[in-house]
């Protein structure tokens, strides 16, 4: 198939329209018109649906164009590479509380393992946008919405009640919660409610305290401010440094769930950056101390 039939196809399905397609490519409105009449002959499919005002694709115009855009976004970034000298750079969108609370502790020995490795790294709520190049790797909280994109559960997570050693003090039984402001994250997907149901007891109808990051809340239970439901695997350092503990572990049932996933295109599988970090980061978590 000529790339210029290709390119001329792109061009028309993004723009939907012959002239600003013409325009872009610097050719007439006819020979665009041309190049798609004779690309649907070819393929014997019919790519766009036309009227007096617009062009639009087709269903299976549509799938033609989302692998076309891919094969050409794939040969700008080779050409892209070839002219530079430098490896291209790593770029990791995460989650913020992951990044915060479990990835950034770790990530000097990353740095200091490959150092040759040019790392950028970007946190937000948001997915990441691997369409447009913008990233090659995301790390999303919650089951990654149906994608062409690889998926992998990171690990399963652990929600205890967690708090400052001095309230531990005061908590000999799960019923001792009511006594406490209890902190929620308002954003995480099983809160003090579904904790309370788990564990046969009647959930308490009044939160004191709600954060929309995992980071604050944590944070708010460090400094004494009352008893946060979180998932170990993000509190980890603080647990491992004695700045919280989980008295009623043991005592009650935690709640399980696969908390964060690793997203990323099929075609980043070739570069090296990716792999390497892809590796470094399933090991790191293969190791994590505190379930």
């Amino acid at each position: 198939m000529p790339l210029s039939s290709l390119r001329v196809f792109e061009s028309v399905g993004r723009s939907g329209s012959f002239v600003q397609a013409a325009l872009e490519l610097g050719i007439s409105s006819s020979a665009v018109s041309h190049s798609i009449r004779k690309l649907e002959e070819s393929i014997d499919i019919q790519l766009f649906e036309r009227t007096t005002r617009e062009v639009n694709l087709t269903r299976k115009g549509r799938v033609l164009m989302e692998h076309v855009q891919r094969g050409l976004d794939e040969m700008q970034r080779g050409f892209a590479l070839a002219r530079t000298e430098e490896p291209p750079p790593l770029r990791l969108h995460t989650a913020p509380s992951f990044g915060v609370q479990w990835l950034m502790p770790r990530l000097p020995r990353f740095v200091q393992a490959h150092p040759a490795i040019d790392l950028r790294f970007s946190a937000s709520t948001d997915y990441a946008q691997f369409e447009n190049d913008d990233f090659d790797l995301d790390v999303v909280y919650g089951e990654p919405r149906s994608s062409v994109h690889e998926k992998v559960p990171l690990a399963v997570e652990h929600l205890t009640p967690l708090c400052s050693p001095e309230i531990a003090e005061t908590l000999r039984s799960p019923q001792d919660l009511y006594k406490h402001r209890l902190i929620q994250c308002d954003v995480q997907m099983l809160q003090w409610k579904g904790w309370f149901e788990a564990n046969h007891l009647m959930p308490t109808h009044h939160y004191a305290l709600r954060f929309d990051r995992s980071t604050m809340a944590i944070a708010a239970a460090v400094n004494g401010m009352g008893v946060v439901l979180e998932s170990t695997l993000l509190a980890e350092t603080e647990l491992k440094t004695g700045r919280l503990v989980a008295p009623l572990r043991g005592l009650t049932h935690d709640i399980q769930y696969v908390g964060h996933y690793l997203v990323y295109p099929k075609r980043r599988t070739r570069d090296a950056a990716a792999h390497v970090f892809i590796k470094w980061l399933l090991e790191e978590l293969s190791v994590t101390a505190i379930p």
